[in-house]
């Protein structure tokens, strides 16, 4: 099944806009695009100094970012002819990354991030059940069986982003889409809910059926609502689990400090 669009390539390559710490956020990127499935186990990347160039970073901080992707194991770089570097997918360190990016984020962030998703992911319900083609539909319910049948944490994680993407582009808006694939590169950056809580896969699967069903039968109302109902499911998960967390952690340090 192809993942991707050329825009979806696009927003993996597009400007960074991370702050001060941009090695940091160099490899995030990398990282949650290979999550995703945006960049394929031993795809090629563009050459440092155009995707420098294409993330506006200098190339020292580039060369800082690749360093720690390839001591990660996300990235191999070959010399010689036919050399370059190239992307590597290992589930164990991106759910390692992930692990660390989840214990940066405050439970506002990820309410925030909830907020714009659900935003984002509802309204391209709504149009997609006056818009989307009988083919697009098809395409959707083709989407949700992969995901209910998709046997890895990767696997899984690249069906259901593919998942919110297609709904976007159900939604005939080239700018809903894009918001999707760039949120869709920041929600690369946490756990995987499923893999975390038993029984969650069932409840997405289930939950996405329900909006192919509203947008098949023309009820925009209603795949705007379980779309909203699934994506808040999603982030008071990823609350749920942040705290769950810090309850460990600091469980921790008493056992010590005893």
């Amino acid at each position: 099944m192809q993942l991707l669009s050329g825009d979806a390539r696009r927003a993996v390559f597009a400007p960074l806009d991370d702050g001060a710490l941009r090695s940091e956020a160099v490899v995030r990127r990398v990282g949650s695009a290979i999550a995703l499935g945006l960049l394929s186990d031993g795809e090629q990347l563009p050459s440092e100094s155009d995707l420098a160039s294409m993330l506006r970073v200098s190339t020292v901080t580039l060369r800082e970012a690749l360093a720690e992707l390839r001591k990660l194991g996300l990235v191999e770089t070959r010399r010689g002819r036919g050399g370059g570097s190239f992307a590597r997918s290992r589930e164990d360190v991106l759910a390692e990354l992930a692990d660390a990016r989840l214990a940066e984020l405050g439970s506002t962030d990820l309410r925030e991030l909830g907020d714009v998703h659900s935003a984002v992911a509802a309204a391209a319900a709504r149009l997609a059940a006056s818009r989307a083609s009988r083919t697009e539909i098809a395409r959707l319910r083709d989407i949700v069986d992969r995901l209910a049948s998709a046997g890895s944490v990767t696997g899984q994680r690249r069906t259901d982003g593919r998942w919110y993407i297609e709904l976007a582009a159900c939604a005939q808006s080239v700018r809903l889409t894009m918001q999707e694939m760039d949120l869709h590169l920041e929600l690369g950056q946490l756990p995987w809910p499923p893999a975390h809580a038993p029984g969650l896969l069932d409840v997405m699967v289930a939950g996405h059926r329900a909006v192919v069903d509203a947008i098949d039968d023309r009820d925009p109302a209603r795949a705007r609502a379980l779309t909203e109902a699934h994506v808040e499911t999603r982030t008071l998960w990823a609350i749920e689990l942040r705290l769950q967390r810090l309850g460990l952690a600091a469980a921790d340090v008493r056992r010590e400090v005893s």
